[in-house]
């Protein structure tokens, strides 16, 4: 009867233990299922990193800090004055023989300065290199002005502004004419000043004037002068807006009444139908904005079927009135067909489609070659992802060629001069390539700087090429006849 009992009493013991630890498994399932373990996760995007915070918005002085260094002496003549070069189509028509093959210890190089981390590509104007670069030592946006020869340094012009990293801080090309140089800094504060010795002429705030929002990365818009005007897309309450070179004036603002909002991308002039036009791919859409006569500012079309919210390269706008544009992101690309009749456009996209699917690109415009466009596939491309490839001229979505599996550019520039393509890739080698709608066909290859991701914008002039990585700007001799 005892045994009975303690049997009895140990089963009853077991049960109560086994029932404790059923309930403690209920409850912690239960738990488990109602707690949301990434509840404090902060997702980021690409881009968002230190984003505007704790930017100061209002009151930049702008233009107010300066020193002049030197007064320049140069016979060389050359200009490479804006983004994608005199003509927008990243094509030199330098008369300038220059080597297709490099020495054996590598190109000749002129000069390396430091820079602020970043993109910025340079802008080339009658011996003198500009760059604006933002100072990291100086908290700065500073518009440099270096010898083209010695890399002297000339003079600066610039303004206090603190800004934080964010996948670098600059990344645009000044525009410059004889008399006036344009910047567009990483908050898009343009600066306008005189091109002989750097003094200030006039700035715009566009974040505080015209309430812009700052695209992902700081600002990657290119300005624009244009037959006296600078070219500005604000976004903001406005979408393009024309100022006064001399004077600063608003000549005309474009009403922004759908709220498209300022991309990466910049504006290029384009003539067709009979009418001088800029035609700006915005976050929101792309539209074709009336250059000059009286309805100057005025939208002549405008499409919001392309709408990506990362848009770096520029649209290239071919004669017959095709517009291609891409972007990256899986943004792919698409062709606009655009017709003028009776002084009136109309647009038809006639094609769309993924990046693995044909010609597109993430961060660099194409260059339009024989009737071909050539450009550097993305990094979501498939099997071509970041190859340089040639596309038919009436079906982008036709590869050519492909500069194969072994040759890979990543993000970097390209350009023509002299038949001969210079590309360099995100680790700065420099590769030349004879252009040809046929083949590839790569003439030589150097790793020019150590450091990394160098997009910014190529440059050249008078035999001197420039280029950067994202500290270092280097340029290099790369005329036949000076070696």
């Amino acid at each position: 009867m005892v045994n009975k009992l303690i049997r009895s009493f140990r089963l009853s013991h077991v049960t109560r233990v086994s029932l404790l630890l059923v309930l403690a498994g209920v409850i912690s399932l239960g738990w488990w299922l109602a707690r949301d373990p990434v509840r404090d996760l902060v997702t980021t995007q690409p881009g968002l990193d230190n984003r505007g915070e704790g930017v100061v918005v209002a009151d930049i002085d702008i233009g107010a800090y300066g020193e002049n260094y030197s007064v320049l002496e140069t016979g060389l003549t050359e200009t490479w004055p804006r983004f994608r070069g005199e003509f927008f189509n990243n094509i030199s028509r330098s008369e300038v023989p220059l080597i297709e093959k490099f020495p054996e210890d590598g190109p000749l190089v002129k000069w390396t300065v430091p820079l602020g981390e970043g993109h910025a590509g340079a802008a080339i104007y009658k011996g003198v290199v500009y760059v604006l670069d933002y100072d990291e030592e100086e908290r700065a946006d500073l518009l440099r002005a270096y010898s083209l020869e010695t890399g002297d340094t000339l003079w600066v012009r610039g303004y206090k502004i603190n800004l934080k990293r964010n996948h670098g801080m600059s990344r645009t090309v000044p525009a410059v004419t004889e008399d006036y140089i344009l910047t567009i800094g990483p908050r898009s504060h343009v600066m306008c000043v005189n091109r002989a010795d750097g003094s200030f002429r006039w700035g715009l705030n566009v974040e505080k004037e015209y309430g812009a929002e700052i695209p992902l990365w700081y600002t990657g818009q290119c300005p624009l002068i244009h037959e006296g005007k600078a070219i500005i897309a604000t976004g903001g309450s406005a979408l393009l807006v024309a100022l006064d070179m001399e004077t600063g004036e608003v000549l005309w603002e474009t009403p922004n009444d759908r709220a498209w909002l300022m991309s990466h991308s910049s504006v290029m002039p384009y003539e067709f139908g009979g009418r001088s036009m800029y035609v700006y791919s915005a976050y929101g859409g792309v539209a074709g904005v009336a250059a000059d006569g009286p309805d100057a500012g005025t939208i002549l079309w405008e499409t919001t079927a392309w709408n990506h919210q990362v848009i770096a390269p520029s649209p290239v706008c071919m004669p017959d009135g095709t517009i291609f544009l891409t972007a990256g992101y899986g943004a792919g690309a698409m062709v606009l067909q655009l017709r003028a009749s009776g002084g009136s456009y109309s647009v038809e996209v006639i094609n769309e489609y993924a990046p693995k699917d044909g010609l597109a690109s993430e961060q660099q415009t194409p260059v339009e070659f024989d009737g071909h466009l050539l450009g550097i596939l993305p990094k979501d491309a498939g099997p071509l992802r970041n190859q340089l490839v040639c596309v038919h001229p009436g079906n982008f979505n036709q590869v050519v060629w492909s500069s194969g599996q072994d040759k890979r550019f990543g993000l970097g520039p390209y350009m023509i001069a002299d038949n001969k393509l210079f590309i360099v890739d995100d680790d700065a080698t420099l590769t030349i390539v004879r252009p040809s709608s046929r083949e590839y066909l790569e003439l030589d290859s150097y790793r020019v700087l150590e450091g990394h991701d160098a997009w910014g914008p190529l440059a050249i002039a008078d035999g001197y090429l420039v280029m950067r990585d994202s500290k270092t700007m280097v340029c290099l001799d790369m005329a036949v006849e000076r070696q």
